[in-house]
């Protein structure tokens, strides 16, 4: 999109472009700090343009106006030295599996809302989302109860979610009779924004700590802080943009949030206080990103590369 916008230009860019390509978003982005600080002077702007996000739905352009941020952790429990048989001990002793079950599924309440105490949410206004939408763009399984409270928007943009994205356990091929001794689950949190990821993660380890069953060693090893964001789209760059999408979409462009996280927002922001910054991007709720079949729709990225275009335009003016 980016790329495409300049070169809509034949050359003569209305305005100074500096582009920016960041690699380490997946895994918390540990060096753009260091990085940013020794080229803060290379790198400033008046406006910092994200195209990490993405539209509202197929055909209505949107700016991002708040960020979930994210912690993690990788949690084990142990409740033996070694395997023993199942037989022998099973009724006695407990495996290290099920007394992580325990653990995991002590971070739910029963309608599926986050049960630990103490975190940061907000309402969200404006845009809401029905069940059915939910389930259309999610592909939920037939029968599947949807999780948590207050309105859907609320849920993905503005309310901690938890989730267990994966566990270090046997696998099934190659299960045997035994107790198995030790298991470890990574546990990702969002957080709302408002939330100290600090605060945060320290509320998940307790809660973790004090879950654990049967007396069974826990160990809890920290991982990614990320930041949450928001942002205020009344400046001149954000009404600027809207403009310019609402143009070249035929549809006016609204503000919404997103239930992902993007920590390198907040790495910007700090080093460039006084720089207007943008989230936009041509994905949908239909793109299915991080799954096997990610798909763009190539109407929306020819309007986000028109839009962009005009807003470089207008800047200028």
């Amino acid at each position: 999109m980016h790329l495409a916008a300049v070169r809509a230009f034949g050359g003569n860019v209305p305005v100074g472009v500096k582009v920016f390509m960041e690699g380490e978003e997946e895994v918390g982005s540990a060096n753009l700090g260091a990085f940013l600080a020794t080229y803060r002077d290379l790198l400033e702007a008046d406006v910092i343009v994200i195209g990490d996000a993405g539209n509202w739905a197929v055909g209505t352009p949107a700016l991002t106006t708040s960020l979930r941020g994210l912690v993690d952790c990788v949690v084990e429990v142990r409740t033996l030295e070694g395997a023993v048989h199942s037989g022998m001990f099973g009724g006695a002793v407990p495996d290290a599996i099920i007394a992580l079950a325990r653990v995991i599924s002590s971070l739910h309440n029963d309608d599926g809302s986050v049960a630990i105490q103490g975190l940061v949410e907000a309402p969200s206004g404006g845009l809401t989302l029905t069940e059915a939408e939910v389930r259309e763009q999610a592909g939920t399984v037939d029968g599947l109860q949807l999780i948590g409270e207050g309105s859907f928007t609320e849920r993905i943009w503005h309310k901690p979610a938890i989730s267990v994205l994966a566990i270090d356990a046997p696998p099934i091929s190659e299960a045997i009779n035994q107790l198995v001794p030790v298991a470890r689950a990574k546990v990702s949190m969002r957080i709302a924004p408002g939330q100290d990821p600090a605060a945060a993660l320290d509320a998940l380890v307790g809660h973790l700590e004090a879950s654990v069953p049967w007396g069974a060693e826990i160990t809890i090893k920290p991982g990614a802080l990320g930041e949450a964001f928001e942002l205020d789209a009344s400046d001149d760059a954000s009404v600027t943009f809207k403009e310019a999408f609402g143009i070249a979409y035929g549809t006016a462009a609204v503000e919404m949030g997103v239930g992902g996280s993007i920590p390198f927002v907040a790495a910007f922001e700090e080093a460039y206080p006084e720089a207007s910054i943008l989230l936009t991007g041509v994905m949908d709720p239909t793109s299915q990103i991080h799954a096997p079949n990610e798909s763009q729709s190539l109407g929306d990225l020819e309007s986000g590369i028109l839009g962009e275009a005009i807003a470089l335009r207008m800047l200028a003016d």
